[in-house]
């Protein structure tokens, strides 16, 4: 069957697309729109053309089934240049989403026109790419620079209603959003030759230039590592000195390296993930989520605070809890300034603020948590505070009410036996700052039914969040690596490594910030109780714990903060107190390049993921990634630490962990069973599936 049908409304004719589910352009597709447009100039009877689409979406964008694929005829570029090029004029009747490929049919049309309801964006930058068929010049030239380039890298839809202010549709209609199509085409005939938006040239003004190489500035300083944004700020700023024809080379030039780019490819991989880790065993369609209209949240710090407002943002009533007034005041506060600052920033309106804090009422005592639909406590980090609240909230939240526990490494199931409800508890782990950070590890202890798992990722998605499902167990997956990660920074200290050096390789790597930097601003003394409270220790920490020396709060870390410093400089005598350390274990201290402080921080981290993936905590590498992509900062643009361990060789992984593990006698180096077998093998972790 054709995936485009012609039909003539009088003298113009009407192309509709039929590509079910999204109607994504495939070869097929593009093929019978090419062939569309050229039957339509052709018939003397036609005097334009309207591009429509049936079902749910105008194009949702490129078929994802082509990617990594050779290209197959015609392309869209080449489908686009007929339609802006045809002598009569082409509307599109946008009704519901306009994304990526589909966007840039509109924009080579000579009219748009939307119902309300459509969405229309550019979201290429989350593939690691960048408009390929004339987005980054036609947009720019339709609407302005300044308003085109933050579309394009934020790849975030915007309504038909702001499509219309921005001048990218010419008309947004209640109903009939075909009939409406026809109507303008119509006049756009009575006109004579059509517009084309490719030669428009009155938005890019000296102003437009100036305000987007700000914003282009702003992007490079913040992401210029990712290989995608400098392409963006290239190829838009070819709208301003390039013919279209020229620009639009230089785009598909900067498009095709991108595809090649081994940095972009990791984004694709990134991007696919997180879809994938939607996919949750034992979790369908036909799991129907529990109603949530109210919330509570037990413990008003800075994690339950942010927590609180994860709820307003996402229009959630939502009480906020302390043990006494003075906490729940301060906490209260807490929040109201956190609103403030993007008040301040020009991001909120006051108008905005008040009604997000309007949503959150404060209270003292649980008793308040009663009407909650969902009740997440976020107290202290120790199993009998957990308990107890459990044990309260049992007695006292309604029946139905979803128990959840914000905590970072413990047992779920101990403190669901607190219950005499477990199947309503589980964890939802949240990442600090909680208002901020995209990820949700959803912890499903065993026993927990399946609608309150449906639940949790329904809410996480409602609260913005990346969900991601995992199992019950100390330090879940992100947590258990993080610490996999913690003791080799340990051991690279003992070892002969200095913080600076340490930190400095895994910046150099992409992050954001050092294991060691990490540490001093979250506060060493955070580590150093749970080390207590496990019978652990770490001998350079403790021992900076013991003088009190807990990080940015108090002025001495791992570095020095010389007048409420944010940023650490080099402590001679912490370094000499790391030398004693070395030297009371008999340690001869030896230096290390970057590239083998990374083997030794990253390797035991993907060994513990190999452990994870074996025991079912994680149900695909992917979901491993997508962890700490989204709650540790793990560059994007190297696809999460499975993906890089497979771009390094799981058989090279093994054989450094061997050579570790002789060095140091630390038995938990041995690679693990899985990682052992796939190397063999010559497998991935990829070919392990649980689903």
């Amino acid at each position: 069957m054709p995936t485009v049908t012609l039909a003539r409304h009088g003298e113009v004719a009407v192309a509709t697309l039929d590509n079910p589910p999204v109607n994504a352009l495939s070869a097929t597709l593009r093929g019978d729109l090419a062939a569309a447009v050229v039957q339509a100039m052709a018939d003397p009877a036609v005097t334009a053309l309207v591009i429509a689409a049936r079902g749910k979406a105008f194009i949702a964008g490129a078929d994802i089934s082509e990617f990594g694929k050779p290209p197959v005829a015609p392309l869209l570029p080449e489908v686009l240049e007929s339609v802006e090029n045809a002598g009569k004029p082409v509307v599109a009747a946008i009704e519901g989403v306009a994304l990526g490929g589909g966007l840039e049919v509109a924009l080579a049309c000579h009219g748009r026109v939307a119902s309300p309801a459509a969405k229309l964006g550019l979201p290429e930058i989350k593939l690691g790419l960048i408009p390929g068929a004339g987005g980054t010049q036609r947009l720019p030239r339709l609407i302005g620079a300044a308003a085109a380039f933050p579309m394009m890298l934020s790849g975030e839809p915007i309504p038909a209603q702001k499509a219309l202010a921005l001048g990218l549709i010419d008309r947004l209609v209640e109903s009939d959003a075909v009939g409406a199509a026809v109507a303008l085409a119509r006049e756009l005939a009575a006109r004579g030759a059509p517009a084309k938006t490719g030669g428009r040239t009155d938005r890019l003004t000296a102003a437009d230039r100036e305000a987007f190489e700000a914003l282009a500035k702003e992007a490079l300083a913040k992401s210029g590592e990712m290989p995608n944004v400098p392409a963006l700020v290239e190829a838009v700023r070819g709208a301003f000195t390039l013919t279209l024809a020229e620009g639009l080379a230089r785009e598909r030039a900067l498009f095709v390296a991108l595809v090649a780019d081994e940095r972009s490819k990791a984004l694709r991989y990134a991007f696919f993930a997180e879809r994938e880790a939607a996919k949750v065993p034992g979790i369908d369609d036909s799991v129907k989520p529990r109603p949530i209209a109210r919330a509570a949240v037990i413990g008003a710090g800075t994690m339950g605070g942010g927590i609180a407002m994860c709820f307003a943002n996402a229009g959630i009533p939502v009480t906020l809890i302390e043990t006494s007034q003075q906490q729940i005041d301060k906490g209260h506060a807490r929040v109201r300034d956190t609103y403030g600052f993007s008040v301040k920033r020009g991001s909120m309106s006051e108008e905005a603020r008040e009604r997000r804090m309007a949503l959150i009422t404060p209270a003292v005592g649980l008793a308040a948590a009663a009407e909650a639909d969902i009740v997440i406590e976020a107290a202290f980090e120790e199993m009998g505070v957990k308990r107890e609240i459990f044990g309260a909230l049992d007695r006292i939240a309604k029946p139905g009410a979803i128990l959840a526990s914000n905590t970072s490494y413990l047992d779920l199931a101990e403190i669901a036996a607190a219950t005499s409800r477990p199947a309503d508890v589980l964890g939802m782990h949240f990442f600090s700052p909680a208002n901020v950070m995209k990820l949700l590890e959803i912890v499903r202890p065993a026993g927990v039914a399946a609608d309150v798992v449906a639940t949790a990722i329904a809410l996480g998605r409602r609260l913005g969040k990346v969900p991601v499902v995992v199992g019950n167990g100390f330090g879940f997956v992100g947590n258990r690596m993080l610490e996999a990660r913690t003791r080799a920074a340990e051991r690279l200290l003992v070892a002969g490594a200095l913080p600076h050096e340490v930190d400095a390789a895994l910046t150099g790597f992409g992050f954001k910030m050092g294991p060691f930097a990490m540490s001093d601003l979250a506060g060493n003394d955070i580590g150093w109780r749970s080390r207590k409270a496990r019978g652990k220790s770490a001998a350079v920490a403790d021992a900076l714990c013991e003088r009190g020396w807990f990080g940015q709060k108090t002025g001495r870390g791992y570095y020095r903060y010389p007048g409420g410093a944010r940023t650490g400089e080099r402590d001679p005598e912490v370094e000499a107190l790391i030398a004693e350390v070395s030297a009371s274990k008999g340690v001869s201290r030896r230096s290390f390049t970057a590239e083998e402080i990374l083997a030794r921080l990253l390797d035991p981290m993907v060994n513990e993921g190999a452990r994870i993936l074996e025991e079912g905590v994680a149900t695909r590498a992917g979901d491993i990634d997508t962890v700490w992509l989204n709650g540790y900062n793990w560059p994007a643009w190297r696809g999460g630490p499975m993906h890089w361990a497979e771009s390094v060789g799981l058989d090279v992984i093994v054989r450094r962990l061997e050579r570790q593990a002789r060095e140091s006698g630390d038995a938990s180096l041995e690679p693990a069973p899985l990682l052992r077998r796939l190397a063999a093998e010559g497998k991935g972790f990829f070919a392990v599936r649980a689903i």
